[in-house]
């Protein structure tokens, strides 16, 4: 007969219950996150959540579960888990939102810092570009 052990070792799923809370946390401030993201335009929404998803899968089964089955944020989950897809009007929309906030930073932000906002949502846009869509 074996020991029994509750360090978190002994099975492959167990997690620290700190732990379990750190990803609780941070799924839930990456969600927050990206629903404030959907008001502001400079705030993606679609990494925010993947993010939380990420968080809840190893911090909360039932959280993780809630997320798949929203109405507004699920398929965007399972696009992303099953086939790495984006939605093509998530991508239009968030072209079209970095695009305004990029040019409204560069009549608002000082001279050196313009380009700044620009070049990252370029480099986002690219990304976004050569993923495919659904």
């Amino acid at each position: 007969m074996e020991p029994v052990s509750d360090s978190p070792s002994s099975s492959p799923g167990a997690v620290a219950p700190w732990l379990r809370w750190a990803w609780l946390l941070s799924g839930g401030v990456a969600l927050a996150t990206g629903v404030v993201g959907i008001f502001l335009p400079l705030l993606p929404t679609t990494p925010f959540v993947l993010l939380a998803a990420y968080c809840f899968a190893r911090g909360s089964p039932r959280w993780e579960a809630w997320l798949l089955g929203h109405p507004r944020f699920g398929p965007m989950v399972r696009d992303w888990r099953d086939r790495h897809v984006i939605p093509l009007r998530a991508k239009q929309l968030a072209w079209a939102m970095m695009a305004l906030a990029s040019a409204g930073s560069l009549w608002l932000l000082p001279i050196p810092w313009r380009w700044l906002p620009a070049a990252c949502c370029s480099v986002v846009a690219l990304w976004m570009a050569r993923m495919p869509s659904r």
